[in-house]
């Protein structure tokens, strides 16, 4: 992952009122990233990307999956209230499913 960019994408995210939830990590590199994003769950995966939360309208939280490369890439959701946790994991999956297979050729 390119730390300095993926920095970038958190400092421009958080002026916005994002803030940080996960930061999956395509290569490996997990452990080297705990102390650079201590806030957020890092986790392994098969891309380099950012999750970001923020309120959203209507009292929806508003999810935001944002790919980290030089062309910026991102995909959006925002969850009702009353929806339940393993819903809202089932369309983070999703999500990432569908960023992975943008990023096939």
């Amino acid at each position: 992952m390119n730390v300095d960019m993926a920095k970038q994408i958190v400092a421009m995210y958080e002026k916005h009122g994002w803030i940080l939830r996960r930061v999956l990590v395509g290569s490996g590199g997990v452990s080297e990233l705990a102390g650079v994003f201590p806030e957020a769950v890092i986790a392994e995966g098969e891309i380099d990307a950012l999750w970001f939360s923020r309120a959203s309208h209507g009292g929806r939280e508003a999810w935001e999956l944002r790919l980290v490369a030089e062309q910026p890439y991102a995909l959006f959701e925002a969850f009702e209230t009353d929806e339940g946790e393993e819903d809202r994991e089932d369309a983070r999956r999703e999500m990432e499913n569908k960023m992975r297979a943008y990023l096939k050729p």
